[in-house]
């Protein structure tokens, strides 16, 4: 190993991560091969002896391996530049009020329970509570492997179908919130920001976090004035922590924007960010009259939303990556 590796420990974490995630994608593989052997040979002994027990051991086995062997193959797509970067989750409540701003916290709940299940690391940035529930917006970063190569297709419009628990009338209400991923940069990569370029402005914190944060003018938005883009954080008691958390999310946003831009260059078509519209969905939830969740995209549907809802979400995000790289 070069001696000077370790000189720059953020790169260096950054090889050490994508090295590990490796082998584990190569041991995985090794041991479906070695299992796949072992199906082989066993199921020749139980065929040669008519033993229907051991037979649907090795079919049920088989099954079992085709689903292991699908997540490894999903895995592999995993390989652009940004891919094992950690990441940035806005969730914002659409037109519609109390209604919006609930799903908006349904979304937000949905997240977090992935990252809870695969064990990874979450911080809430930034967030706008809504006057009578839900909330307004939303940031989450999330640390882990691969974390945005994973989540970068859940950019775009999500709608709720159901009936309206705030609606005396128990009238069917549909819902829309944004959702936009975008991954967390390291120092190594140069992006450059012209302090006369940014607007940065304080106000009180709107969160819990008690006395302190809900009296002082400790949040932070920045406004980088070419770009129009506008980050904020208000998760921190001190300015000054939450103006580097504002920092560091927008080079984040100035990274991604910079990316999308290179693809509507080489691929001639709009930007996931110039995508978000209101007219434009890329998942439907919907609880009433029927229950089915449904990804206008790749079309893969799950008749289980509460289990979708309750964070078990996979089955989308390893459908979307076929859908990237087909």
């Amino acid at each position: 190993m070069d001696s000077n590796f370790w000189k720059d420990k953020t790169s260096a974490q950054r090889i050490l991560k994508e090295k590990k995630f490796q082998e584990h994608l190569i041991q995985s593989y090794n041991n479906s091969v070695n299992e796949c052997k072992e199906l082989s040979d066993l199921y020749d002994l139980a065929n040669e002896e008519n033993n229907q027990s051991i037979l649907n051991e090795c079919f049920k086995r088989i099954e079992e391996l085709k689903i292991k062997t699908k997540k490894n193959e999903t895995k592999c797509f995993l390989s652009n530049e940004s891919d094992n970067f950690d990441c940035y989750i806005e969730i914002h409540a659409g037109a519609g009020g109390t209604e919006s701003q609930d799903w908006a916290a349904m979304l937000r709940r949905m997240y977090m329970k992935w990252a809870l299940d695969k064990k990874f690391k979450t911080q809430l940035i930034s967030e706008h509570r809504g006057d009578e529930a839900g909330i307004k917006s939303s940031i989450i970063k999330v640390e882990g492997e691969y974390v945005y190569g994973w989540l970068k297709s859940e950019s775009g419009i999500h709608r709720l179908v159901r009936i309206s628990p705030f609606d005396s009338g128990a009238r069917r209400h549909t819902s829309f919130a944004s959702i936009w991923v975008y991954p967390v940069v390291d120092e190594n990569i140069d992006i450059e920001i012209v302090e006369k370029d940014l607007r940065i402005d304080t106000y009180r914190s709107s969160g819990a976090g008690g006395q302190h944060v809900n009296t002082t003018d400790s949040a932070v938005r920045i406004t980088h004035m070419p770009t129009k883009i506008v980050v904020q954080c208000q998760n921190e008691r001190s300015q000054h922590k939450n103006k580097e958390t504002c920092m560091n999310m927008l080079r984040a946003r100035l990274y991604d924007f910079e990316i999308k831009k290179k693809e509507e260059e080489t691929k001639n078509k709009e930007s996931i960010k110039s995508d978000i519209g209101w007219g434009h969905q890329i998942r439907s939830y919907i609880l009433h009259p029927y229950r089915l969740i449904k990804d206008n995209r790749t079309n893969h549907e799950s008749s289980n939303p509460d289990k979708v809802l309750d964070g078990e979400i996979d089955e989308f995000l390893e459908s979307s990556l076929y859908k990237l790289k087909n």
